[in-house]
């Protein structure tokens, strides 16, 4: 992938993309990582893409201020679990745990110790929601697999898998919810069809409240970092 920086925007690196399929040039700015992206498509030449980005450049440095900054967890340091906020303090033993509004981590591998206990919290409550959701809609899945996802927070595989990101488990728990209903119902309808979305608003009447809540806060569950290489 070719690479390009502006003047204009110092410190930021624009990633070049060519794709056939593109219309026209276009810029993206992740809200995950702050990436910037710029789209060629095929015909276009890199002086008139760089033309095009510093245009926009401050668009660009705009979008790059508003995304949400990394934090690395830590002992000190409040993140969302079942969206509540809760300070991660040291504790004597060797895992983390939830106790008393804290989450209680060993000092010096805090970060670490509290990924893998959201991991097995999200891993509960996904699979009791997925199982529940299962049995309404009449079909079983047959594996649930967890991953640090950035583009989407669920799928549902033709052979009836399930992949979750565990970072649900810091979002109010309706949302986790309503992911793992959108998912199971796909095991009885592989699109998002009139008949899908029908499907997720009975089994799941507060869909909506938590589709929002992802479009406006979802990116934000990214910015948790759990050590120092992520």
């Amino acid at each position: 992938m070719e690479h390009m920086r502006l003047n204009s925007v110092p410190g930021t690196r624009i990633d070049v993309r060519r794709s056939a399929r593109a219309r026209r040039l276009s810029l993206r700015v992740s809200n995950l990582d702050g990436r910037v992206t710029l789209t060629m498509p095929a015909g276009v030449n890199l002086r008139t893409a760089r033309e095009f980005a510093e245009r926009k450049a401050k668009w660009i440095a705009s979008a790059v201020e508003r995304r949400p900054c990394p934090m690395l967890v830590d002992v000190g340091v409040e993140i969302p679990v079942e969206g509540e906020a809760r300070m991660v303090v040291a504790g004597a033993e060797a895992t983390a745990r939830l106790a008393d509004g804290v989450v209680k981590a060993p000092a010096g591998i805090a970060g670490p110790a509290v990924m893998a206990l959201l991991k097995e919290l999200a891993r509960e409550r996904l699979a009791s929601a997925a199982q529940r959701y299962s049995r309404a809609v009449g079909r079983d899945f047959r594996r649930l697999t967890l991953k640090d996802t950035r583009s989407r927070w669920g799928s549902c595989s033709a052979e009836g898998n399930l992949m979750f990101s565990w970072r649900l488990i810091l979002a109010p728990p309706g949302v986790l919810d309503y992911v793992a209903a959108h998912e199971v119902t796909h095991l009885r309808h592989m699109d998002h069809s009139r008949a899908f979305w029908s499907m997720v608003r009975a089994i799941c009447p507060a869909c909506q409240a938590s589709r929002d809540w992802l479009r406006r806060e979802g990116a934000g569950l990214h910015r948790y970092r759990f050590s120092p290489d992520d």
